[in-house]
């Protein structure tokens, strides 16, 4: 019984509900939706795939014409000479370097192993790679036979003869312990960069120290290939320096042959080097000493330090 008196139970006519069948494909015939999308959905979607796809599509070839452009081969720079931070003109440079990156004094004490140690050590890491081919990838496996009238084929590399240093060897301490240490000189590569010599002896550079030019009319005398090399000169700087400084012997020439160049950066390269001796330099002071490259297309500003290097030596 009720426990509303009053009130009288009476059934609500339920509408029979509607059972939706799906297809087994995923399509609904009573809204007739397709995985629950309808048409307008479905359009919608694929207007927005077609976009996007075709934005990355576009970006990909963008991305593959910009890479085939600007691609940076491992051993050909994409910006050369004119177009480099570099220039067309090299620089000079020279071992051993001091310990602080900012002086170029090479200091030391007399005679003793200990107090050329330095310096000594520093040419023979620098010179490893000289005197033990193996060191330096691919060398010994392209070593072309060089010479003036025989340059290296494309691929190959010139051989630097490291006999023709002496006494400028390990063996001799680089002359250290004798006081009348050996200083190298090398010119900075630059890729594709060819020496423009001066091989005209009836037209060399007026301010061209005196004995290099009759250095060079001697040699190209004896043999006319000789005239093709990158000359280098060192001095004193001043007039002082110049009488301190003592006589020099530049080993194995004064210059740098013209068959390694130019530098095309392959494998197993070593740049070719002139050793300095300075044979009998005043001792207890400082000598400021001034080393120049020579060929019509390298730069000099001693201001700027262009086609120059500077060096201070002082052995107590």
């Amino acid at each position: 019984m009720s426990s509303f008196p009053h009130m009288q139970e009476f059934e609500v006519e339920r509408k029979p509900q509607r059972i939706q069948k799906k297809s087994p494909i995923g399509y609904d015939s009573g809204t007739g939706k397709f995985l629950n999308r309808d048409a307008e959905g479905w359009a919608r979607l694929l207007m927005f795939y077609s976009i996007f796809y075709a934005a990355l599509v576009s970006l990909f070839f963008i991305c593959l014409v910009t890479f085939q452009q600007q691609f940076i081969n491992p051993r050909v720079p994409r910006l050369q000479q004119e177009g480099s931070l570099i220039g067309t003109s090299p620089g000079l440079g020279f071992r051993p370097l001091p310990k602080d990156v900012r002086s170029t004094l090479i200091w030391y004490k007399g005679t003793g192993p200990e107090s050329y140690a330095y310096w000594k050590n520093q040419l023979i890491d620098f010179l490893s790679v000289y005197k033990k081919k193996g060191q330096t990838a691919g060398a010994g496996a392209n070593i072309y036979n060089c010479g003036f009238r025989n340059p290296p084929p494309p691929g190959k590399i010139c051989d630097v003869d490291i006999r023709g240093w002496d006494p400028c060897i390990e063996e001799n301490h680089f002359s250290f312990h004798l006081s009348s240490p050996c200083i190298f000189l090398k010119l900075n590569k630059i890729y594709g960069w060819r020496p423009e010599y001066y091989n005209e002896t009836q037209s060399l550079p007026d301010d061209m120290p005196f004995d290099l030019q009759a250095h060079i009319k001697n040699i190209t005398a004896y043999n006319r290939d000789y005239a093709n090399m990158v000359w280098v000169s060192c001095h004193g700087e001043t007039p002082a320096d110049q009488e301190n400084i003592g006589p020099l012997a530049y080993r194995p020439y004064p210059g740098f042959p013209g068959y390694f160049y130019p530098y095309n950066n392959a494998e197993g390269y070593l740049s070719p080097l002139v050793a300095v001796h300075l044979q009998r330099p005043r001792t207890g002071i400082v000598i400021n000493i001034e080393c120049r490259a020579w060929a019509r297309n390298i730069l000099y500003n001693r201001r700027e330090k262009i086609g120059v290097v500077h060096f201070e030596i002082m052995i107590e």
